[in-house]
């Protein structure tokens, strides 16, 4: 992962409001206090390319079919902390999407494991066979 300076990709970054629903009444009505974050992944000078395959692949469903990542934010009823809010959740959500996965290494399954798996399998069978003594294949006995 390059270390992105968030500074630096928080000016390629476009924020809009909008009136909020919910709790707040008559201020909720008449003041813009949802927050919009647009940030046009394609367009970014910042991230390289093999990066922003991988914030697309990551985050594919938060985005538009243009490449836009669209977040908001609405919880309070402040318009700078839902600004706060909404900017902070964007720099978490890049860098998760921009870590890079460690390769899944394969591992045999242990010697004494797969012996125990058998062992309890035929504890089983011999559990359920016994119940079936004297009866023939329908359950009626003989």
């Amino acid at each position: 992962m390059s270390q992105f300076n968030a500074s630096e990709i928080l000016k390629e970054v476009k924020y809009s409001s909008s009136r909020s629903g919910g709790k707040g009444g008559q201020h909720a009505n008449k003041t813009e206090t949802r927050v919009e974050l647009y940030f046009d992944v394609c367009a970014s000078a910042l991230l390289r390319e093999e990066e922003k395959e991988r914030v697309r692949k990551k985050l594919a469903g938060r985005m538009s079919r243009e490449g836009v990542l669209r977040l908001e934010a609405d919880d309070t009823r402040s318009q700078a902390m839902n600004k706060a809010l909404v900017t902070a959740r964007f720099l978490a959500l890049l860098e998760e999407a921009l870590k890079k996965e460690k390769p899944r290494r394969k591992t045999k399954i242990p010697r004494a494991a797969r012996e125990q798996r058998l062992k309890s399998k035929k504890i089983r069978g011999e559990i359920k066979k016994g119940r079936q003594e004297g009866r023939n294949f329908h359950g009626r006995e003989e």
